[in-house]
């Protein structure tokens, strides 16, 4: 019989640094057991037992048969896998068979005998060959049949009674090696262009192997060869069969294994993307629709959102500054929000508090957390001087992902697809996520205003997205349980047991961009606008600064507000507020595209205008877009393309038309239902495909506003 295990003793041989020895003395000492090894040469050595039979550099050499690493058999789970249920069940029985044939039972043991057993046949006070010409009287098969099952049982047990099924190797086709490095070289040339046909990879293959090696030095295969030797190369370098942009990122992936981040807190990874929305938006400046593009910060470890930001057209540098600096100080939440959706201010989950009513104020919109690093792309706006030197301050790495590779942000993705699927889809102005689903003439249905749509994403974030169970959101203790971002965040709080919180308030004015100007006497002048206020330095004191502009001032700007720019007094290192001089004019922030748009209306309108003029000018252009009515609303629509305004569709679901911002921007905002909690709908993993494609062109009006003035 075979035995796995083999007998160490003098007499038993090994094999030690390629020479064979022999065990000829084994002794107890106080360092513990010993063995004396002779070699061929009649020389001794003298090493722990430990050593020998624990070191690489030795191994046992069997007298007796038995199981070996390198035997040609597959391993029993190997062999087992292989087979088919019916085939298996096949298995089982001639091996009951067998058992019933050596033993009398189909068990193979007295203790688990079936009703009838023994049979008299089969008894084991029969003679073996008794039993063996019964067996064979009831299968019907031969003796040298049923001797080699049992020769095989013995051996291996159930596995040796398989089918014979090694690996699948298909028949190498005889091909010279040149030939075939040729054609893979013409392939890989054809990775970024239009898909070739098999036959003008061939005839390019052959001429280049004649031109490099000459006429008959390489066996030019047939074309039937040919042809199933591109079916194998097609495995390697896909070409032919996948659609061209997949065959593209599939010769675009790395050669050697990438690792993946493993978030294991709250904030130590935060996710920043930005995708064009499959929705169009009204712009009250100018009266047009517009295509939107939408920005948000995603903690990987929660999913929770932790910043919005919609825009119109394009995404700026300072967009994605803002949407940071709101996972430093979150929005608040909206006064119509569930309790359920609202995060405390200071961030810390209610079920660890002690006095829920005391410590809870109006709220935030979504956690506040300090990100360690920047998972993002290689947009310009992610790579800005702007946004890395504000992190490499803040003490926050950035992670860039792969060049075209959106599933290292798979959960942001993830997210983007979730929104468009659970709220853009039947919201007025939906155009699809392509052009095949587009539909006629969807920017006729153009109905929320910019700042609304931006407030309907915030509001559906907070009271569904957060609060509904996500399927790649567990703790690896209840895999069985699926958590919420909110409740992921808690979980993480628990785990980790600390959060991060800014250490002053004023990095707000970091995020900004900084602007060098000189001080007059008036104040100072940035883009023909003139800003004065407290906490100025007098005109005529040196700058100790080394800027760009002789005796320059650094200011900090925020082109989404005009009417204010900030100041920091290098000596008492105290921030100054300084006002814009028509600020009281405008009543309102405004924005420094804004004002572009405005000049550029007042200089055709008027000789010579002013900003006062101008900003007064886009106001009563402004207002008839601002309006809250119903009736207002379908003037502004009129006015831009003379049609009327449309309702929601009569399919909305309850969960949108509950939202309160999508009531009020319909003027439905009497008698709004106390909203309830989401029901525990699961949301799907993120290893979706990402949104990765550009939907449409970008409108020019911007632009063209800028080039002009």
């Amino acid at each position: 019989m075979s035995r796995a295990a083999a007998r160490v003793g003098v007499g038993t041989r090994f094999r030690y640094d390629g020479e064979t020895v022999e065990v000829v003395e084994m002794a107890a000492t106080t360092a513990g057991n010993e063995v004396v090894l002779k070699d061929g040469h009649g020389r001794l050595l003298r090493l722990s037992l430990k050593e020998l039979l624990f070191s690489d550099r030795a191994a046992i050499s069997p007298d007796g048969p038995g199981p070996s690493a390198d035997d040609e058999g597959e391993i029993a789970s190997v062999a087992l896998g292989q087979l088919a249920e019916p085939e298996k069940q096949k298995v089982l029985e001639r091996a009951e068979h067998v058992r019933e044939v050596l033993t009398g039972y189909r068990s193979g043991s007295p203790e688990l005998a079936r009703d009838g057993e023994p049979r008299s046949e089969y008894s084991p006070e029969r003679p073996l060959e008794a039993r063996y010409a019964a067996k064979i009287s009831e299968l019907g098969v031969g003796l040298r049949t049923l001797k080699r099952w049992i020769a095989e049982f013995r051996g291996h047990g159930e596995a040796g009674l398989a089918p014979r099924k090694g690996p699948t190797r298909k028949s190498k086709i005889a091909v010279d090696d040149r030939w075939v490095e040729t054609a893979v070289e013409v392939m890989v040339e054809h990775t970024d262009q239009s898909r070739p046909s098999r036959t003008m990879v061939i005839e390019r293959t052959r001429a280049r192997v004649i031109a490099r090696f000459g006429e008959g030095a390489v066996p030019q295969p047939s074309r039937a060869t040919a042809f199933r030797l591109l079916e194998e190369l097609e495995r390697r370098h896909p070409l032919f069969r996948l659609s061209t942009k997949r065959n593209r990122d599939i010769a675009d992936r790395p050669e050697g294994p990438y690792g993946k981040l493993r978030p294991t807190r709250p904030g130590e990874y935060l996710l920043m993307d930005s995708t064009r929305l499959d929705v169009f938006a009204f712009d009250p400046l100018t009266l047009k629709w517009v295509q939107a593009e939408l920005s948000v910060g995603m903690d990987w470890y929660t999913r929770c959102i932790t910043g919005i930001r919609l825009t119109p057209v394009s995404t700026k540098a300072v967009d994605v500054s803002a949407v940071l600096f709101q996972s430093f100080r979150p929005r608040p939440a909206g006064r119509d929000w569930p309790r359920h959706a609202v995060w405390p201010e200071h961030g810390i989950p209610r079920t660890v508090l002690v006095d829920i009513e005391g410590a809870t104020g109006p709220g935030l919109a979504s956690p506040p957390l300090v990100p360690e690093t920047l998972v993002v792309d290689h947009g310009k706006v992610y790579v800005s001087e702007h946004l890395t030197s504000v992190c490499r301050r803040m003490g926050i790495s950035i992670q860039p992902a792969r060049l075209r590779t959106g599933r290292d942000k798979g959960p942001v993705e993830r997210y983007f697809r979730t929104l468009r699927e659970g709220l853009l889809q039947v919201l007025p102005g939906y155009k699809g996520p392509d052009i095949h689903s587009r539909g006629e003439s969807p920017e006729d249905d153009a109905f929320f205003f910019l700042d609304e749509l931006e407030a309907i994403i915030r509001e559906w974030t907070a009271t569904v997205y957060h609060c509904r169970p996500h399927s790649s959101l567990v703790d690896p203790g209840l895999p069985g349980l699926r958590m919420s971002p909110a409740k992921m965040f808690e979980h993480g709080m628990a785990r980790a047991g600390y959060i991060e919180v800014p250490r002053d308030r004023d990095l707000a004015f970091e995020f900004l961009q900084t602007t060098w100007r000189t001080i007059q006497h008036y104040g100072v002048e940035i883009g023909r606008r003139r800003y004065s206020g407290p906490g100025l330095p007098e005109v005529g004191v040196r700058s100790p600064y080394d800027s760009p502009v002789k005796n320059g001032w650094p200011f900090q700007a925020n082109p989404d507000d005009i009417t204010e720019i900030y100041f920091r007094n290098p000596t008492t290192r105290e921030w100054h507020t300084l006002s814009w001089e028509h600020a009281p004019s405008a009543e309102m922030p405004l924005s420094e595209d804004a004002l572009t748009f405005a000049r550029q209306l007042a200089a055709s309108k008027y000789r010579f205008p002013d900003d006062r003029l101008a900003v007064a000018d886009l106001l009563e252009r402004w207002n008839l877009g601002l309006g809250t009515t119903i009736a207002e609303r379908r003037m502004a629509l009129r006015l831009s393309r003379e049609q009327a305004a449309i309702e929601l569709p009569k399919t909305e679901t309850e969960t949108v038309v509950s939202l309160p911002s999508v009531r009020k921007a319909l003027g439905q905002d009497d008698d709004i239902p106390e909203p309830e909690e989401p029901d525990a709908v699961v949301e799907t993993g993120d290893d979706d495909e990402a949104d990765l494609e550009d939907l449409a062109e970008e409108s020019d009006f911007y632009a063209d506003a800028l080039e002009d003035v």
